[in-house]
């Protein structure tokens, strides 16, 4: 297809994305939702690298803000391993991780990084150990695959949201307190943007509407990853959120690609993505001078769903960043650009 095409078929795709979509149908619902309880100021969490390795510094500024927020920190005496561009081996991360599970005076766990390793592992973890002791897992990026495992496996609600060494401003511990530590009802989530978060900074409606489900998904990347394993997510009436970094258009078009030819999308109940910071075409890269831009292959890929879709709501690779919990109920509303979590996620 030639560009002008391209943009042609997106100039249709805009005018009837504007007509609203409300999801009527009965969302999808895990019969058997575990949730962790709730943490309070004083726990002990866990910090783990399950993927990539951590620096000396990078470890002290996760165990300064963990404390700034009154939580003590634990972490094993190998979290400053390195093997290759992982923390340590496979079965040592795992280990480390299930280890976290298993201790009593761990409370919640931290990923002090994401980075690639996290889906190595999953075959490793201890399924029945970590249903037995349920506890709030936060992180995303890589991390997305033990989230996304994890709740596959054992239905425990997990957590895409700060890192160790994540910026915990403002905004960002608003909403862990307000999911994490005292929990709400109902909590609306609303974007905002750092200056050095995205040049846009502008929510872009890709198909008007309303949609109630489940959220789950997390980094794009990490759960086209997942297709066909064992580790797959079920998207039927669920709200599904996505994010990346440093992928290139014709990068994120293949793997939404990917997920409409997986049928991901088909009985989804809506499309909530995030910030795809870094995304553009590299133009100092001859290959991609007549590259799509990212909101033009978003729009050609996405806007002929039959569900609402919006991009730009306040997570992924930025600073303000929400806790959004896999497997609770939410609803996405396109036009008030805003996200609502119905229930509470921890106990």
């Amino acid at each position: 297809m030639n560009r002008k095409k391209f943009i042609k078929n997106i100039s249709s795709a805009v005018a009837i994305s504007s007509l609203p979509f409300v999801n009527f149908g009965k969302p999808s619902s895990t019969p058997n939702k575990i949730k962790p309880p709730r943490l309070k100021k004083g726990d002990t969490l866990g910090l783990v690298t399950p993927g990539s390795y951590i620096t000396e510094e990078e470890l002290e500024d996760s165990i300064k803000s963990l404390e700034g927020l009154g939580f003590r920190v634990a972490y094993s005496k190998n979290i400053l391993d390195r093997n290759g561009y992982f923390s340590s081996l496979d079965n040592e991360r795992a280990a480390e991780f299930n280890k976290m599970f298993e201790r009593k005076d761990v409370k919640g766990i931290v990923c002090a990084r994401g980075g690639y390793g996290c889906s190595r592992i999953l075959p490793l973890l201890d399924y029945d150990l970590i249903k037995s002791n349920p506890k709030v897992l936060t992180g995303y990026s890589d991390i997305t695959a033990l989230l996304c495992g994890i709740f596959v496996k054992t239905d425990l609600v997990c957590f895409h949201g700060p890192v160790g060494i994540s910026s915990f401003n403002e905004f960002s511990v608003k909403y862990f307190d307000d999911i994490l530590i005292h929990p709400k009802e109902k909590l609306t989530l609303f974007s905002e943007y750092d200056e050095e978060d995205w040049e846009g900074k502008n929510i872009t409606p890709i198909k008007s509407g309303k949609a109630e489900g489940e959220l789950i998904g997390g980094n794009l990347s990490v759960v086209v990853s997942l297709i066909g394993t064992e580790f797959d997510i079920d998207t039927s009436g669920k709200i599904i959120f996505l994010e990346d970094i440093g992928e290139e258009p014709y990068r994120i078009d293949r793997m939404l690609t990917q997920l409409i030819q997986a049928g991901k999308f088909e009985k989804a109940a809506g499309v909530a993505l995030g910030v795809f910071k870094d995304c553009e075409s590299k133009k100092e890269n001859p290959s991609f001078d007549s590259s799509f831009s990212l909101m033009e292959v978003l729009f050609d890929r996405l806007s002929n769903l039959n569900i609402p879709v919006i991009y730009g709501l306040s997570f992924g690779h930025i600073k303000n960043k929400f806790t959004l919990p896999l497997g609770v109920n939410a609803e996405l509303d396109v036009d008030n650009q805003t996200l609502t979590l119905l229930e509470t996620a921890v106990n």
